[in-house]
């Protein structure tokens, strides 16, 4: 279609409009049709109210599934409506029939708005993003209102007539519209059905937390892959056109994503090896925390003083990572400290294993232990290594309970811990002539 075609349906379009105004303004029946579409609004709303008085509707879906009780409670929001089409839908057939020759044209626009009000108002309760719900409400609107004023036709050929081709694929503005609408309604559909798929993994207890997010993540990119073959599909794109531009355009995103591809396959090693998974405790670089969330491109590190750390799967594969709870989730800390040579030796150690054992996280077995290490040249030289049950304890926090309750019971039973005295300095006197 060239470009005198596409004015022609424009201006076939506007006089479309024209003599459709004429006729129903110089109508007796304009008023007429106005009339009842307020009275049968009068009625709708005195109907509604009554039936929401002697019926709770909404006390009755509270058990129902989330979307369906979502879109029954906007059937019962549009309740009203709802009986003004019904009314509409019996006056109608009801005028025609005993009539000659009468207008019902605006009731008939008016009982194709109302609908389109109900099933728009469905469609969108169930979309809780707030811009796809935005654009779905609109687009629908404009389509509604083309439809029922006869110019949806004339409106898709208009749109289809300019268009460009591109290595055999024919680009129009109504193409792109088509493409847009579709991989919104279908990303959306995508979306919620993931998110179902893996609450129904997460809940599962025959599978490891490894295994449960490493299965979420491939049936999320399963279901998005599929949902956009199918809308290229549907959308009447043959995916073979696309073969030579998608190779060249994976090239240079390969070229210039790799950092991105690279945290992708690291985050599918990990989640497939289960060297790192959600809870352990690990040490990357200068960081100590706990694995709270394992995603494609990242890992998030908890490190329990308000701070979150998102550090890239690349870095967890190939640099080196302590894993505080890999095979156990036990943790051996090593204390060491001085006493004086006056002290008693086994004294000395008793009382360091009783100080240990009186802090609740330190396991009774395997016991702790305490040995003398060197014989220092002010005080003799101790190391005390007990176990904690569990790396989620807080190394550092039980390591300073111990270290109390070290001072704790030197003090009772009279054990000095020597101080570390002033450094002397000795000037040498010059000699004497």
């Amino acid at each position: 279609m060239d470009s005198n075609d596409f004015h022609d349906v424009v201006a076939a379009i506007v006089t479309t409009i024209r003599l459709t105004l004429r006729t129903e303004l110089s109508s007796i029946w304009l008023p007429i049709q106005f009339g009842v579409i307020a009275l049968a609004a009068i009625a709708a709303v005195g109907i509604s109210a009554l039936v929401r008085r002697k019926f709770d509707l909404a006390a009755a879906t509270m058990g129902w599934p989330g979307y369906l009780r979502l879109a029954v409670r906007a059937l019962i929001d549009n309740f009203a409506v709802l009986v003004f089409i019904l009314l509409i839908s019996i006056v109608r057939p009801a005028l025609e029939a005993a009539a000659t020759h009468p207008r019902t044209y605006l009731l008939l626009v008016a009982n194709n708005l109302a609908t389109a009000w109900v099933v728009i108002a469905i469609i969108t309760s169930l979309i809780r993003n707030p811009f796809i719900n935005r654009v779905v409400a609109v687009s629908a609107w404009t389509i509604a209102a083309l439809s029922i004023m006869g110019l949806l036709d004339g409106t898709v050929a208009a749109l289809d007539s300019r268009a460009i081709v591109l290595g055999g694929l024919r680009i129009s503005p109504l193409l792109l519209l088509k493409l847009t609408a579709l991989l919104l309604v279908a990303i959306w559909i995508a979306t919620a059905l993931s998110n179902f798929l893996e609450r129904r993994v997460q809940a599962s207890e025959d599978l490891t937390p490894t295994m449960q997010v490493l299965l979420s993540k491939l049936i999320r990119i399963a279901v998005m892959a599929i949902a956009i073959v199918v809308v290229l599909s549907a959308s009447g794109i043959d995916l073979s056109v696309l073969a030579v531009a998608t190779g060249a355009v994976g090239v240079g995103v390969g070229l210039g994503l790799q950092k991105i591809v690279a945290n992708f396959v690291s985050g599918i090693v990990l989640l497939a090896d289960k060297s790192i998974k959600p809870g352990d405790v690990i040490t990357t670089g200068e960081h100590f925390g706990w694995v709270t969330k394992m995603g494609t491109r990242y890992t998030t590190v908890d490190l329990r003083d308000g701070r979150e750390v998102l550090v890239p799967n690349e870095d967890l594969v190939t640099q080196r990572v302590i894993n505080w709870s890999y095979t156990s989730d036990r943790i051996q800390l090593q204390i060491k400290f001085n006493t004086s040579y006056g002290d008693d030796i086994r004294k000395t150690q008793g009382a360091a294993v009783e100080a240990a054992l009186s802090v609740p996280q330190v396991m009774k077995e395997p016991a702790p232990s305490c040995h003398i290490t060197a014989f220092g040249a002010t005080s003799l030289e101790f190391v005390l290594w007990a176990w904690i049950k569990s790396a989620s304890e807080g190394p550092t926090r039980v390591r300073s309970a111990v270290m109390i309750a070290l001072w704790d019971a030197f003090e009772k039973q009279g054990i000095a811990i020597p101080k570390p005295g002033p450094s002397r300095v000795i000037l040498e006197q010059p000699p004497q002539a």
